[in-house]
């Protein structure tokens, strides 16, 4: 798996297909290892992994995260089995349990205890058949991971795991728990702004939503984050932990910190300052590995 060092976490959805693809070529040829895509309600993010592995060459598409209640455990085998041998090993299976309000309140499911439901979609796919042209090699699957009990099974029985809105103090808790030779991937949101007030309006934009969902507030209490941190959409030392934003080298140094704390690919996703849904393509462009 070339993932390199760093890659990007972008939704599509605001995107036409096309426009997707050429978002997605242009990160190719600025030498990202990899783009991350969530799944909501949109487009599913299997298929549309399909189209865009298509478009491409060399870049890497994960799912980032694929929820296990948008399919059955055959149904992602048999994806992740497709989309690796169609693509030389170019796909990465991110899979999550998602949360109850869209489990239950948007999808209409029963929301199931993570643990031991991750558990045994994992022990359903390790049985699953498929009886194609195997790949040559299977697509590597990371668990969505916060918890330290998730963050155990993504040891157990997946290649690592991938964390949303994380510290570097978490990365390096998730790497003890995780243990050497499993991939650790954080996402981590970026902000091109140097004036607090801007740059902590924008992050409660992007990660204000976050605050309300008991997996999010669980973590972020277990790295020491109270109830006061939770008031309107975050305090600003919440946005402050969880958004890297300031000039490049403040950036950067973010970056380098989730590395050292144990991270093998921090994927950034890069925050418009108008809380646009599209990407901020001058920033990816600025931290583009081409340009270092």
């Amino acid at each position: 798996m070339m993932l390199g060092d760093l890659g990007v976490w972008q939704s599509t959805e605001s995107l036409t297909a096309e426009q997707a693809a050429e978002f997605a070529r242009q990160l190719e040829a600025w030498g990202y290892g990899a783009l991350w895509m969530p799944e909501t309600l949109g487009r599913d993010v299997f298929v549309h992994s399909a189209w865009m592995l298509s478009q491409t060459r060399k870049l890497l598409l994960a799912s980032g995260i694929a929820s296990i209640y948008g399919r059955d455990a055959f149904a992602a085998h048999c994806a992740g089995a497709t989309l690796a041998e169609q693509s030389a090993g170019r796909f990465v299976m991110g899979l999550g349990v998602s949360h109850t309000v869209v489990v239950e309140g948007m999808r209409g499911q029963a929301y199931k205890p993570p643990v031991p439901t991750m558990r045994a979609y994992l022990e359903t796919m390790a049985k699953a058949p498929y009886f194609a042209v195997p790949p040559a090699e299977p697509a590597p699957k990371l668990l969505a991971a916060l918890g330290p009990k998730m963050m155990a099974l993504a040891g157990e029985l997946a290649d690592g795991a991938h964390t949303y809105h994380a510290t570097p103090e978490h990365t390096a808790q998730a790497r003890a728990i995780l243990g050497p030779g499993k991939l650790l991937c954080p996402e981590l949101p970026v902000l091109l702004e140097t004036d607090p007030g801007k740059a902590r309006a924008a992050a409660r934009t992007a990660v204000g939503g976050y605050v309300g969902l008991p997996n999010y507030r669980n973590n972020w209490k277990r790295l020491g984050f109270t109830d006061d941190d939770f008031e309107n959409q975050g305090s600003d030392r919440l946005m402050d932990a969880v958004v890297a934003w300031g000039d490049e080298t403040a950036i950067r140094n973010r970056i380098k910190a989730h590395h050292d704390a144990g991270a093998d690919h921090v994927c950034i996703q890069a925050l418009r300052l108008d809380g646009g849904a599209g990407p901020a393509m001058e920033t990816l462009r600025l931290f583009a590995p081409s340009a270092r």
